[in-house]
């Protein structure tokens, strides 16, 4: 793995890889180095056939407050759309067409274009004192970096709306409770626990076709039910020629656990 990284750590341990945002004194938040190493890094991972999940997280008391403000001297007269088109969009792209499971590990706040992150993970477990906010419109900015397309899969169009126009800040146990996340523990032991048993899942299930899951899920909303029949037949198709499917099989026979090896390709 990359070595150079400056703004960001990545470890790999078996078959689990970690990329953690590393700029503490500014609570994480994002400048134009960790958005590319983040791509980078998500590319390189996706890549790398002995990674077969990997972890997000934030150094520090957070996960992400967002994009740096003090990048530029005078933000407002940047494009913003060329900042995005150049920097944050291939990143979310990355995440979301990496062939891997991402499980989004919130140790902490996650607040603007930092909750688009975490929206942009397959799984999200959010530790109780982490709060969230789309603070986008406190700026007079409109949501980006996916935000307008996750959340509103998440929670519904109505409670987005709400979310995104009011901008405040709300509790892991309210992201929780309207499906934004999908667990919430109480302590940080309990989270890094949490989050290295479904890793350890993840990374012992059938890659491939967990990729294809992904994928399918992915494409889904933008589909009709005729065509995801089509494309559920299809991938079915794929997952059924894998050496896992075959394992899996053998074991259903045998009685036992199965024993995936495969690894994912794109």
């Amino acid at each position: 793995m990359h070595s150079s990284y400056e703004t960001i750590q990545v470890e790999i341990k078996s078959s689990i890889a970690t990329i953690c945002l590393n700029r503490p004194q500014v609570r994480n938040a994002i400048n134009a180095a960790m958005a590319g190493e983040l791509k980078h890094a998500f590319d390189r991972l996706s890549e790398n056939e002995a990674v077969k999940v990997i972890i997000l997280t934030g150094e520090g008391m957070a996960f992400c407050s967002g994009q740096d403000l003090r990048e530029h001297e005078s933000p407002e007269r940047l494009s913003l759309a060329a900042v995005l088109q150049d920097r944050y969009n291939p990143l979310i792209m990355s995440m979301h067409n990496c062939p891997k499971v991402i499980i989004g590990k919130i140790n902490g706040m996650a607040a603007g274009a930092g909750l688009s992150l975490a929206l942009a993970c397959d799984i999200t477990v959010a530790i109780e004192s982490a709060g969230f906010a789309l603070s986008f419109v406190n700026l007079g900015l409109v949501p980006d970096c996916g935000a307008s397309y996750f959340l509103p899969r998440l929670v519904g169009r109505a409670k987005a709306f709400e979310l995104c126009s009011l901008g405040y800040t709300f509790s892991a146990k309210d992201a929780h409770n309207i499906g934004m996340i999908n667990m919430m523990v109480e302590h940080e032991n309990i989270l890094h626990r949490k989050v290295n048993e479904l890793a350890e899942r993840y990374a012992a299930g059938p890659t491939k076709t967990l990729g294809m899951i992904k994928q399918m899920l992915n494409r889904s909303f933008g589909h009709s039910l005729d065509k995801m029949l089509e494309k559920e037949a299809s991938y079915q198709e794929k997952a059924g020629k894998t050496a896992d499917f075959s394992e899996g099989i053998q074991a259903f026979r045998e009685k036992r656990s199965a024993e995936f090896r495969e690894t994912s390709q794109k």
